[in-house]
């Protein structure tokens, strides 16, 4: 049997690895940001109705435009948008591949600020986009001069920002999102795939959108939504950014199952997101009880907590994965991250930390 050595793969690819979240199905699991809670019943139900009515038509390809979906996603951001400012794919991750296909590749570049999102780099790769690695303020922010600063000194194609910063949780100011367009004549994407859970009434970067046409903002139904099994994410920008998108993406992109899924989900999106306003008080009381267990807790506006003072990242999250629960160990050192789960997730993972002794706390 080959190996991957063995095989005439792209030079810039040999000795990569792929994305590698584990995928264990444990008692609590609260690693990759997932909304634990389950979907309402009734709004379990019209989406069953939906997709079933889909599936008669199945013998036909969908509709390539997905319009339905395209408006009713815009009727949910509101702030003036239509349905010609709405691309949608696959998960937010087919967005930002798209997005890379279509202003990166080979001899471009785009730059990002880790520790970020994982994927914005894996994605640069698989593209052939050059990635960029800025450094971040203290507290992991990044001031208007820093983003200035790194634009400046680079000069990429692109800029990738992720508002609320995963896996920190830190929020990012519409001044520096500014600042940066300004400073580049490039592609400026905003991740905000945790938006919903930064604090209500607060704008943001889709109120920047008007007169930037190189501004994309990207998003997802994967966590508000409770829909990461369904794949949908998807952007606002200016219209010609989606007339770009339609020269990279696969024929009929979006299956007629995932838009009916997606559009039914969207006619309840008042109840989808009562469940955000639970998670952001289990995130606050994390916030509030870890440090309390000796554990400093990073501020965060997602859904999930990035917390230090862990002696041994790894040895906790052996130990925690031993009594059913999974949390994530993200290679920084001496920290862990946990998604706020619900009350009773939460007191499980709580009480789990306060009972590790020795091995937990620096200092123990």
């Amino acid at each position: 049997m080959a190996s991957l050595n063995d095989l005439p793969i792209r030079d810039d690819l040999r000795g990569l690895t792929p994305y590698g979240a584990p995928q264990k199905h444990v008692r609590i699991e609260l690693n990759v940001n997932e909304n634990t809670h389950p979907i309402p019943e009734d709004v379990a139900t019209d989406i069953v109705t939906a997709i079933a009515e889909a599936v008669l038509n199945v013998n036909r390809y969908p509709d390539r435009e997905f319009t339905a979906l395209r408006e009713s996603l815009a009727a949910y951001l509101g702030t003036g948008l239509t349905r010609d400012n709405i691309w949608a794919a696959n998960g937010s991750n087919e967005v930002l591949q798209q997005i890379l296909q279509a202003f990166g590749g080979p001899g471009r570049s785009v730059l990002g600020f880790p520790p970020t999102y994982s994927m914005h780099s894996i994605i640069a790769r698989g593209t052939g986009t050059r990635w960029l690695a800025g450094e971040r303020d203290e507290n992991f922010e990044i001031s208007p001069r820093t983003a200035v600063d790194w634009i400046e000194r680079t000069r990429p194609d692109l800029v990738f920002f992720c508002s609320p910063n995963n896996p920190t949780g830190t929020p990012l100011s519409l001044e520096t999102i500014v600042a940066a367009y300004e400073a580049t004549d490039g592609i400026v994407v905003v991740d905000e795939a945790y938006a919903e859970f930064a604090p209500a009434g607060l704008p943001t970067a889709l109120s920047l959108l008007e007169g930037r046409e190189r501004l994309i903002v990207s998003r997802t139904m994967s966590k508000a939504f409770a829909f990461a099994g369904a794949r949908l994410g998807y952007l606002a920008a200016d219209p010609a950014i989606a007339d770009a998108l339609r020269l990279v993406r696969l024929p009929y992109h979006l299956s007629a199952l995932t838009q009916a899924a997606a559009t039914a989900a969207l006619a309840h999106s008042t109840e989808m997101l009562a469940m955000v306003d639970d998670i952001k008080s289990q995130r606050d009381r994390l916030l509030v009880e870890l440090p309390e267990l000796g554990y400093p807790a990073w501020p965060s506006w997602s859904n999930f907590v990035l917390f230090g003072g862990v002696a041994d990242p790894h040895a906790v999250f052996e130990t925690l994965l031993d009594q059913g629960i999974i949390i994530r160990d993200l290679d920084i050192p001496h920290h862990l991250r946990v998604t706020a789960g619900t009350a009773a997730e939460t007191t499980a993972f709580l009480e789990a930390m306060a009972g590790l002794g020795a091995i937990g706390r620096i200092g123990a």
